[in-house]
């Protein structure tokens, strides 16, 4: 029998922030937990990842307004941090002085790009800039090119928004593991470390043969001909000036010998394939042979065939095929909430500043608008009287 999403009944206050924040909300959201988003006067606006969440105007650089958010931090489970440091203390919210104080079960996630005890703990930064200093930077691109950041996935989705939800979850494990009434505890993630952390594997690797020439020449990081990607050949029915490719990652013995079989090619007419001074030659046999046939072709030939050969498939083409994002963990017994039509489709979907707040906030408090709280002509919310 289905039960609830697993995360039913937590209630988090996320501060509305850029991407990895809203991240973080969102995997919690998916899974059952009542996300209420607080929207400032200077908030980002458009953001797409808002899907199962709930918003509320809250200036909180106005007392009125930061009482409202107290009183909601009160009642609530976990709340988002995104700010830089110091942001929270400077807003008379300091988390173990104020927050904590008044709510001992609050779980205070704290998202930051820098180490907050490192030398950058005060400059601006972006994706990039946390990833070049983690030493993961470093390890993506050709041989012959710069340094080539994979857009913004691995810094503030991965060892961002991702680390963070994992730190919350084990906060609320070990809040639930503790003596009845157990403590929450503040949560501190960076992109840098969280970065890092993705990447342990390549740097324990650096100190054997698997990983140590420079970048984009050992197995994984495109130096390996067998572990790489390849341009086909141009198709009619492709828009003009878009190149199709496939992705090839034949790493094990048997499946090289399936790829090679695939694409016709005799084993003893090709260099050896563990010579690493061969694969260049190599990698010239495979690209000439693979522009021979259209991306199609390929599928048909590698389709079912343990070669791992798979085509590189475009958004756009995603789109039009019907590809439906799914959630990334399936539950049989307490599954997330369903992707809505509309958020988790191609179309999109956004949170209006504001929209569904007040129910969560006569939800979590009681409070009705008129008696406990007022709006001003901004449409931010601010307490009237105290309600203790």
């Amino acid at each position: 029998m289905t039960r609830p999403p697993p995360l039913a009944g937590i209630r988090v206050v996320e501060l509305a922030g850029l991407a990895p924040g809203p991240f973080c909300g969102l995997v919690l959201a998916d899974y059952g937990a009542s996300v209420l988003r607080i929207d400032g006067p200077r908030s980002p606006k458009g953001d797409v990842l808002a899907r199962h969440k709930s918003s509320l105007c809250l200036d909180l650089k106005h007392p009125p307004s930061r009482d409202v958010l107290l009183e909601l931090l009160a009642r609530a489970d976990v709340l988002i941090d995104p700010f830089r440091p110091g942001v929270l203390e400077r807003l008379g919210l300091s988390p173990h002085e104020v927050l904590l104080k008044r709510n001992p079960r609050l779980v205070v996630a704290r998202l930051t790009g820098f180490r907050r005890d490192g030398k950058y703990r005060d400059m601006a930064g972006h994706d990039i800039n946390y990833l070049a200093v983690s030493g993961v930077l470093s390890m993506l691109g050709r041989p012959a090119d710069t340094p080539l950041p994979p857009a913004n996935l691995l810094g503030d989705f991965a060892g961002g928004g991702a680390m963070c939800v994992l730190g919350i979850l084990m906060a609320l494990v070990a809040r639930q593991a503790a003596a009845a009434g157990g403590a929450g505890q503040v949560v501190e993630a960076n992109m840098v470390d969280g970065s890092a952390y993705l990447a342990t594997m390549p740097r324990l690797a650096t100190k054997t043969a698997f990983w140590n020439a420079a970048r984009g020449e050992n197995v994984l990081d495109g130096g390996c001909p067998w572990y790489d990607t390849y341009r086909t050949k141009q198709s009619q029915s492709v828009e003009s000036g878009v190149d199709e490719y496939v992705a090839v990652g034949a790493l094990e013995p048997r499946f090289y010998d399936a790829l090679l079989r695939g694409l016709g090619l005799d084993p003893a007419t090709l260099p050896p394939r563990e010579d690493k001074t061969q694969w260049p030659a190599l990698r010239s046999v495979l690209r000439a042979k693979f522009a021979e046939k259209t991306r199609k072709e390929w599928e048909g030939v590698f389709d079912g065939l343990d070669a791992c050969v798979t085509p590189v498939l475009g958004q756009a083409e995603l789109e039009r095929e019907g590809f439906l994002q799914r959630l990334p963990v399936h539950m049989s017994h307490t599954p997330g909430k369903a992707i809505p039509h509309g958020q988790g489709d191609w179309t999109g979907g956004t949170l209006a500043h504001g929209f569904g707040g007040e129910e969560v906030l006569s939800e979590w408090t009681g409070w009705a608008e008129g008696v406990d709280y007022t709006k001003t002509a901004s449409g931010i919310a601010v307490r009237m009287r105290a309600k203790l």
